[in-house]
């Protein structure tokens, strides 16, 4: 299976619909966890996916007929969802089920195909069950007559981007890999440095990106001032002039569709320039890669470091990384916590006892190799002997 992601254009009819459907999905979500925690109050016992299913069928539906407007594979769909965050808590991988907002815009849309008619993919459209025929923002980027399973639609800032699964039977060549391997130190100070000597800087300190901070900051004040604003209007019960309350909530709104702007624009300026990063660290084809596993978890616990950590994403380049390794058929490797490759003289081999942070550069007090810190600690991790192979 190959998946595809991409922007689509939706007519009036097309967003109504799919905005109705993602609403019901929301609120079936929640449905779920509401009755679980009163049947756990009550009885305690947890009802499962199917069986709350038939509860939708015979009692929700009847109290609210606006369920059964949408599509009924899409409902399905939230409520194993719901399931599957319930039984993975249970396990212990993850935190108890919490509650879907209509602002975090986190629920999808799932449209499975039931007829051969459906997912029909052209050029420029493909045609989604209950919606129809869709048109694609970049025209010839899913191949044209390819078999998808499933599909699903989400929205973000106003926009609205569609997921497929293709059937892909052909398997492409894997290229011919040299006999080196390279070792990646990722940081804060730049992000990424790899033992043949290539920078990548921290983009997060770029200009841009910091003006888009600074913009993000001034929206966030201000919708927190709107939102004060408006409970004191309902604590004083004013209703002069319903006109104007109107319109105060339509700009309370309008801000918030320019922070969920805000916030999807930076996340795709370092999704692509990770992207950017992987795709130059792979260019010399190594046959193998090493990673150093960070305790992120500990790190993010210094509130002075703890925002710089979480813009860099070190788990999704990690994620992305190896996904790129298990295409090309390069071998992912990632060493311990406690592997001190900061520490080590990738010289000689001799072990310094205390390398603060400010030390920029590594000096060897035995052999008097000097380099930079990062490329140092790069080229010790690609001559570590002890490693996971994560590929």
């Amino acid at each position: 299976m190959k998946a595809y992601k991409t922007e689509i254009r939706l007519s009036p009819r097309q967003v109504d619909k799919l905005a109705r459907t993602i609403g019901v999905c929301r609120f079936l979500y929640n449905a779920f966890i509401s009755h679980n925690q009163d049947l756990y109050e009550k009885e305690a016992t947890f009802c499962g996916g199917m069986d709350f299913d038939k509860h939708v069928n015979h009692v929700l539906s009847v109290e609210h007929p606006w369920i059964k407007e949408v599509s009924s594979k899409a409902r399905k769909k939230a409520i194993m969802n719901a399931d599957n965050a319930f039984k993975r808590f249970f396990k212990g991988q993850s935190k108890f089920p919490r509650f879907k907002k209509k602002k975090d815009q986190d629920v999808k849309a799932y449209f499975p195909k039931n007829n051969k008619t459906d997912l029909v993919v052209e050029r420029h459209r493909i045609k989604v069950p209950t919606l129809g025929w869709v048109s694609l923002k970049e025209k010839g980027y899913i191949p044209a007559g390819s078999e998808v399973s499933s599909c699903t639609v989400e929205q973000k800032a106003g926009r609205f981007y569609i997921s497929i699964l293709v059937k892909s039977d052909a398997t492409e060549p894997k290229p011919n890999l040299s006999s080196e391997g390279i070792g990646i130190d990722v940081g804060l100070k730049s992000f990424a440095v790899t033992s043949d000597g290539k920078v990548f800087k921290n983009i997060n300190k770029s200009r841009r990106i910091k003006n888009l901070e600074k913009k993000l900051k001034r929206e966030q004040r201000s919708l927190s001032r709107k939102y004060d604003y408006y409970q004191k209007i309902k604590k004083m019960k004013k209703k002069e002039n319903p006109g104007e309350t109107e319109n105060q909530w339509k700009n309370l709104n309008q801000n918030i569709r320019r922070l969920q702007k805000l916030h999807v624009r930076l996340a795709n300026m370092r999704d692509a320039y990770q992207d950017y990063v992987i795709r130059e660290s792979v260019k010399t084809k190594p046959s193998f890669i090493t990673l150093e596993s960070l305790n992120v978890k500990g790190m993010m616990k210094n509130r002075h470091l703890s925002k710089a950590v979480a813009d860099q994403k070190f788990y999704q380049f990690k994620i992305k990384l190896k996904s790129k390794c298990l295409k090309l058929g390069i071998e992912l490797r990632e060493v311990g916590h406690f592997y001190p490759s900061s520490k080590l003289c990738s010289s000689c081999g001799e072990q310094k006892i205390s390398l603060s942070l400010s030390e920029r550069v590594f000096h060897c007090s035995s052999c008097g190799h000097t380099m930079d810190r990062d490329e140092n600690a790069a080229i010790n991790l690609k001559n570590a002997k002890e490693y996971t192979i994560l590929t």
